[in-house]
């Protein structure tokens, strides 16, 4: 049975615009569930961009538990980085009493990768952000970060948009869909086992093949033709959950 504080708060009255309606899409309650989310958790969100998930996260540890989130550094060499740092800061301080127990840390490796204290985190979660990561050449950076910052027997929760199976690494640098051979590899390499796999987010009806990628789809749906994209609706994704050896 689904956790009732968890089903609440997927469209409470808090949550940004049009946030809500990307639950069907995005299935929030079954994902944390399939990860392990309880709410005495210590939590690391990382890069969470406008909080989609710092909306659910925030208040639901808010009594018992403690969220670390890692946000872009303002000094991110990418000129989007900062100012998506600060649209997010903008949207939890006029919420202090949603968002005021957040701890935020900042991601910017190699400068700056002490996210939480060293193996103090229970659950680690990160959403649709591995393909950035590849695109930087800094998926390894990334992942030994989260290592560190982890307990062990800790959690390490992976959603990304899944590429076909025989994607080259051209191809993921390119279209921001991840094979989840190599999304497992990254993670081993880093140290962790590859727990269990869950197809909570998967779409059948995305055949990845789109002229702008993943940003085709909604909510981005830069190709134009949005009766298309709207009608196969987000990426089709993996979920993945990887453990820190105890």
């Amino acid at each position: 049975m689904a956790d009732p504080n968890l089903e609440a708060l997927i469209t409470a009255e808090h949550r940004g615009r049009g946030n809500a309606e990307r639950n069907a899409a995005r299935h929030p309650v079954e994902t944390l569930e399939f990860f392990g989310l309880k709410p005495d958790m210590t939590v690391l969100e990382i890069l969470p961009a406008l909080g989609w998930y710092t909306e659910i996260l925030a208040p639901y540890l808010a009594e018992q538990g403690r969220l670390y989130v890692a946000h872009f550094s303002p000094d991110g060499i990418l000129p989007y980085m900062p100012a998506v740092l600060e649209m997010w800061e903008k949207r939890i301080h006029k919420r202090p009493e949603i968002f005021g127990k957040v701890t935020v840390r900042h991601i910017n490796p190699p400068h700056e990768v002490s996210i939480a204290p060293e193996a103090s985190v229970d659950l680690a979660l990160t959403f649709r952000n591995v393909h950035n990561w590849i695109m930087a050449d800094q998926e390894h950076e990334y992942f030994a970060a989260f290592f560190k910052a982890l307990k062990p027997g800790g959690v390490l929760g992976v959603v990304e948009h899944r590429a076909k199976p025989d994607a080259d690494m051209d191809s993921m640098h390119k279209t921001g869909y991840v094979t989840e051979a190599y999304c497992k590899e990254i993670g081993e390499r880093a140290g962790f086992v590859l727990e269990e796999t869950s197809e909570i987010n998967a779409n059948p009806a995305d055949d990845t093949d789109h002229p702008d990628g993943v940003w085709s789809l909604p909510p981005f749906m830069q190709s134009g033709d949005e009766d298309r994209y709207k009608a196969i609706g987000e990426t089709d994704r993996f979920t993945f959950r990887f453990r820190k050896p105890e």
